[in-house]
Order: structure tokens, then sequence, then C-alpha cells
């Protein structure tokens, strides 16, 4: 699990919807965020996995973070977005997310680190920010998109 960036006194995070929650993706590995589109399909891919778009002549595969997190699942909206992160392991991966909201910076002291038990969904935390009132479940993207 990478540790939170000590010698910068904050980190900021593109906070996402989904469903009553709010989920915050540390913006250093944010490429681009695009509206939804077409996907293709591929087959014997894990089922999370969407399938891929071609942004800019680049093949993409585009994760279903709903599926993979095992929220159950809603149809695309207009405010559906494709969040592409550059992950040093995995390249470009596109996340879908039901609604991109703001972006936070975040003081490392305000991120409480989670501890696990056997709940799957805790695995795709690196911790919980607190945004005034709102708590932020910080996604841990090497582990959300690893098998």
């Amino acid at each position: 699990m990478e540790e939170l960036r000590t010698t910068s006194e904050s980190i900021q995070f593109i906070v996402t919807q989904m469903g009553d929650e709010q989920y915050g993706i540390d913006i250093k590995y944010v490429d681009n965020i695009v509206r939804m589109q077409r996907t293709t399909r591929v087959p014997k891919v894990a089922p999370y996995i969407r399938g891929v778009i071609n942004l800019r002549g680049e093949v993409i595969p585009i994760m279903n973070l709903r599926k993979k997190m095992e929220l159950p699942e809603v149809e695309d909206t207009n405010s559906t977005r494709i969040i592409i992160v550059k992950l040093e392991q995995q390249g470009l991966v596109g996340l879908i997310v039901d609604e991109v909201k703001e972006v936070v910076t975040l003081d490392v002291d305000r991120i409480e680190k989670v501890s696990y038990d056997k709940d799957e969904k805790n695995m795709f935390l690196m911790g919980v920010g607190k945004n005034g009132d709102a708590l932020i479940s910080l996604l841990d993207l090497n582990a959300v998109v690893s098998e």
C-alpha cells in the first residue's frame, strides 16, 4: 500500500459520486475525464471490465467501478463519466463513475487510515478523508485495478 506523501501537507483528490457514497481519486493519477461513450466488448475478461475505448488513438480498458466494488449496478446517465487514470504497472485504465463532483485538497492529517477486516470493499480504500462534514472514501487505485 502506498504511503501518503508526507513531504507535502496536502493531497488533491477528484471527488466522485457512486450511489450515496463519495470516493476520492488522487489527482496525480488522473490523466483525463471523459463523457461516457460506447465501449467495445472484449471476450473472456473479468465481469467488471466493460470493454475498451479508443481515446486519441490509444486503446484503453474500461472498468465498471461499481461492479468491481460489488455495488448495485445502475444505468449510465448524462452525469456518468470515465476517469482515465495512469498507473505504473497497468498504464492507462478507465474507471466508470456515476458523477464527478469536484476537486478537493485534503491535509494529510485529515486522512484516517482504514483498518482491514475481511470486508472486501475496504481493500480498495487507502483511507477516509474529512472534507467539512462530508467523509470521502479514498481509493487505493493500485488495489482497485489489480486482479
